[in-house]
């Protein structure tokens, strides 16, 4: 499920918490690692429960309409496609989904305010429409509306950023990594496909001689061994380096920048350099793009030579 892009960002973020606590041992750091990488997968759980959770909330508010003292033609004889979406119905029953779910005690129960905003939200929308108004009825067309209600209302929601900020402290970083997966899913399960729990790293999908885990395991520990060399390192061609105002995050990149390539020598110090740039842009300041990307060009460039 991870990929090295991912995995790069979380040892960065430990070598970032090792920057900001020296304390921090090694072992602590890969006990961090191995759970923030945990974390992304869960959240991927935790997305799919959404179609069993909102596809209730549309039953519950239609059941509502149909009490109602004197209600509509409409409110009566309600267009029941999207309570009856295939999608819910096959993660409300596959009994692997549901054990895990249970086990990592995931549910949407007490987030009724934000399935409520967002069913609103999505009845207004065009492709919504299209899809009620569609006389076509298969699993290929449920997974197409859920891929697209996980492409488009997801993302950028505050509510769910407050949502996911309380349940955990990775998961707003995953959750456009984990939203891909989740739509990833739907064009499997389109297809026809049975859903199952994608193994945690990319490697194990693949015949990689390198597992994705000793790859970035190994990096972790060379940053951690030598944390002090490389700042010292970083300070001998920053003259005017300050550690206390140099940005805690640059510093982080640069280390793990330094700790990849000397875990792998043999590869390219352009990937390397870029993978970190490429973070940065997301992580740090501005300005960090050319920073980063100045020092670990002659720290690693040179130490290549």
């Amino acid at each position: 499920m991870l990929n090295r892009r991912i995995l790069r960002i979380k040892a960065f973020k430990t070598i970032y918490s090792r920057t900001e606590n020296p304390a921090m041992t090694v072992k602590e750091g890969e006990a961090q690692l191995e759970l923030s990488c945990e974390a992304a997968r869960d959240l991927y759980l935790f997305l799919l429960a959404l179609p069993e959770a909102l596809t209730a909330e549309a039953l519950s508010r239609i059941e509502a309409a149909k009490g109602k003292f004197n209600p509509t033609e409409e409110e009566l004889h309600p267009n029941m496609k999207f309570t009856g979406n295939r999608v819910a119905d096959l993660f409300a029953h596959d009994p692997d989904f549901c054990k895990l779910i249970q086990k990592k005690k995931l549910s949407w129960e007490q987030y009724d305010v934000f399935l409520r905003h967002l069913y609103d939200t999505l009845r207004t929308r065009d492709y919504y429409a299209a899809y009620m108004a569609s006389e076509e009825s298969s699993v290929a067309e449920d997974a197409a509306l859920w891929s697209d209600i996980f492409a488009n209302e997801l993302e950028d929601n505050a509510e769910l950023e407050a949502i996911l900020e309380d349940l955990g402290i990775w998961w707003n970083d995953d959750l456009a990594y984990s939203l891909g997966w989740c739509c990833r899913t739907m064009e499997s399960l389109g297809k026809g496909e049975r859903w199952t729990l994608p193994p945690l790293y990319m490697s194990e999908l693949s015949d990689k001689a390198e597992s994705d885990k000793a790859f970035i395991v190994k990096v972790l520990r060379a940053a951690f061994a030598h944390y002090d060399e490389y700042v010292s390192s970083i300070a001998a061609i920053t003259p005017k380096w300050d550690r206390s105002r140099i940005c805690s995050t640059d510093l982080s990149l640069i280390v793990a920048g330094l700790a990849e390539n000397a875990a792998f020598p043999n590869q390219g110090a352009g990937i390397i350099i870029n993978e970190y740039v490429e973070i940065s842009k997301f992580y740090s300041t501005p300005e960090s793009r050319a920073f980063v990307n100045g020092i670990l060009d002659r720290l690693i460039n040179t130490k290549n030579k």
